[in-house]
């Protein structure tokens, strides 16, 4: 590496995981920044950053030239600003998901980062969670033969963490939250050809949009398809996540320790009598990783996979499921940006 990584963090809510990645990794802590003082200074006395590198106004970061490594974990409203500015100001940004919450932000955005020599990443962290990324590796490895039907669920009780930014119209449950069970199914299966979606509205009057959807999605080689959000369940928080095989099934989730693969017996017809419990390591949010990745990227001038194009491809689709939602026809996401 020719340049050490100074990094800023901004927005310290989810902010605060990045940090801890980014410290554990080596790199320079510069300047941390939340409009809430109190956050501030607790995450700041936490990992002994003094008050000096404390800042509630993110322009602060714009203009150190020194921070070459910016992390926005800023409510999702301001990511096309935030990632203008330090584009423009020649950073390397990972903004976190959702990308933005319009098709116009995220075309900015894209043409941001193509006028930068820098580099760009979008935070989809569960790309980085051990069990979806075992079950990358068994899909890839033909574990469970050729994939014909997944399935994986955003299930999420927002009752308690309701904030002003979460209540927006623009920030539909299935584009802020379950982007993430989105996304995992286009890494998986690509990129869906189609959507049909329902969606129901019973438990967070207060919110302006659906707390529960259901879309159903036709994937290329005839691969189907079927995503839940719900922002209202009386369940723990869940990512479970499910992909049928001609040879096998995987089932698994971001908060187990353990996964469940089914395969074929001697016979080649039937399962075996036990399934194979595979060990994991619960890693919900793995920020560690993620920004390892997104370190070595720039030290070693990697491509990144999760640039702001596949950031947007996840968000056109849901934004698909939306609309489909509303006008009760099937939807073709549009990937043209």
């Amino acid at each position: 590496m020719n340049k050490k990584l100074v990094v800023g963090v901004v927005g310290l809510s989810m902010g605060k995981q990045h940090l801890a990645a980014a410290v554990q990794y080596g790199a320079e802590i510069a300047a941390i920044c939340d409009i809430n003082e109190k956050t501030l200074a607790s995450v700041g006395t936490e990992y002994g950053i003094p008050i000096q590198k404390q800042f509630t106004d993110y322009h602060v970061l714009v203009q150190n030239p020194h921070i070459n490594l910016i992390i926005i974990a800023a409510p999702d409203q301001l990511h096309r600003q935030m990632c203008e500015d330090f584009l423009a100001a020649g950073k390397h940004v990972m903004c976190e998901k959702p990308l933005a919450l319009t098709r116009r932000d995220m075309q900015t955005i894209i043409h941001a980062t193509q006028k930068q020599d820098t580099k760009f990443m979008v935070g989809q962290i569960c790309r980085f969670t051990p069990a979806f990324v075992k079950a990358k590796e068994l899909i890839d490895a033909g574990t469970i033969g050729e994939l014909y039907y997944t399935e994986s669920e955003y299930a999420h009780d927002y009752a308690k963490i309701l904030h002003g930014w979460r209540e927006d119209s623009a920030r539909h449950g299935v584009i802020g939250g379950g982007c993430h069970a989105v996304d995992l199914l286009r890494w998986y299966a690509g990129d869906p050809l189609e959507v049909f979606a329902y969606g129901t509205h019973k438990m967070l009057p207060q919110v302006p949009y659906d707390d529960a959807t259901i879309a159903v999605l036709k994937f290329p080689n005839r691969i189907i398809g079927k995503v839940f959000v719900s922002t209202a369940c009386k369940r723990p928080y869940t990512m479970r996540t499910l992909l049928y095989g001609t040879k096998g099934t995987i089932i698994c989730d971001n908060t187990s320790d353990h996964m469940i693969l089914y395969t074929l017996g001697e016979d080649g017809i039937s399962i075996k009598a036990q399934p194979e419990i595979i060990p994991l390591e619960i890693k919900n949010h793995n920020t560690t990783k993620e920004f390892e990745v997104f370190a070595k990227a720039i030290e070693n001038n990697l491509p990144i996979t999760m640039d702001a194009i596949q950031g947007a491809k996840t968000i056109a689709v849901c934004l698909a499921i939306v609309e489909s939602s509303s006008c009760g026809r099937p939807i073709a996401p549009d990937y043209h940006f």
